[in-house]
């Protein structure tokens, strides 16, 4: 056996020793996350914000978040950078019922196709609720009333990466359309991890004072701006709180949330859906469980939250 044999050798075994450690690591979680929800006595996990999307445009999110692009503004490794098929399965693994394909366009021309996509994605993933998108552009009201009549039961809209005004003129049929329809939509409307033209509570705002029968899930719980998020959905019944990356020890290091407001946070506790940002996320799945339920908020709190609350919004009845 020649020298560079034996490297070759090593080399081979390094890996699969590395391989074997990252196994252990996953099934860790994996059981962690199920013994979560099962001392919560929940059948598992409803996530309304998970990111799945065409391959070319999810490799381009990834750069972005490598390159610690403006609207990112920090590094942000991706935990989960696998191929879809595996990411499937590691939501499988955890005992996610249902979970999104959160998936958003920044510029004209892209929606209908994303909306394709979306619908191919979610015909051959029995778990994923049919989601789709929009941009303000004179086609939005065809191609969302079209997702609607196919079966989309959710819509993902980006204020932040689209950077356009959700009270534009283009997109008044559509907010229409979605309010009559009751389908929900997440959208990123805070300005966190950085402010955009047309985040905040202000524009947001005006669409549910047009609209007020929308029902809006706020992502992030309105990052930055908790509390004036907090005040929009005790005003609109409709509205509901996603809780992304919040709490967790990445996004409390530059966004707390103000812990005075826990309390009106356990209030709304009926309207407050779990979201991650799988696979996006710079920490373990687990993580963002373990952050919730450090809150304190109770048992009741959490089986809402983590389960009843997305179940009864998206109608998914228990198995068997």
């Amino acid at each position: 056996m020649t020298d560079q044999d034996a490297a070759s050798d090593e080399d081979r075994v390094a890996d699969q020793c590395q391989a074997a450690d990252q196994d252990r690591v996953d099934d860790q979680e994996a059981d962690g996350v199920r013994q979560f929800w099962r001392d919560l006595g929940l059948p598992g996990l409803i996530d309304v914000h998970t990111h799945f999307m065409p391959k070319n445009v999810l490799d381009k999110v990834w750069a972005y978040f490598d390159a610690a692009g403006p609207l990112v503004n920090r590094p942000w490794p991706i935990t989960y950078r696998e191929a879809e098929e595996q990411r499937v399965r590691r939501l499988r693994e955890f005992g996610v019922r249902a979970f999104t394909s959160m998936l958003y366009p920044h510029k004209p021309g892209m929606a209908g196709w994303l909306n394709a996509w979306a619908a191919d994605f979610a015909a051959r993933t029995p778990e994923c609720l049919h989601t789709a998108t929009f941009f303000p552009e004179p086609e939005a009201p065809g191609y969302v009333a079209r997702a609607v009549e196919d079966g989309a039961r959710v819509f993902k809209a980006h204020l932040q990466v689209g950077g356009y005004d959700p009270t534009d003129p283009l997109l008044d049929e559509v907010w229409g359309l979605l309010a009559a329809t009751g389908t929900p939509v997440v959208t990123h409307c805070g300005s966190g991890p950085v402010p955009g033209r047309f985040t905040g509570p202000g524009p947001i705002g005006e669409v549910l004072d047009r609209h007020p029968g929308l029902v809006l899930v706020v992502a992030h719980l309105g990052m930055s701006e908790y509390r004036d998020f907090l005040d929009l959905a005790e005003r609109h019944p409709s509205v509901r709180l996603d809780t992304t990356m919040a709490f967790t020890d990445f996004a409390e290091a530059e966004d707390p949330f103000p812990r005075e407001e826990l309390t009106r946070l356990r209030g709304l506790g009926e309207r407050v859906l779990l979201g991650s940002d799988f696979p996006n996320i710079p920490y373990r799945y687990v993580h963002q469980l373990e952050a919730l339920a450090g809150l304190g908020l109770g048992e009741e709190w959490l089986r809402a939250v983590c389960h009843d609350n997305a179940a009864a919004l998206f109608d998914i009845k228990p198995e068997g």
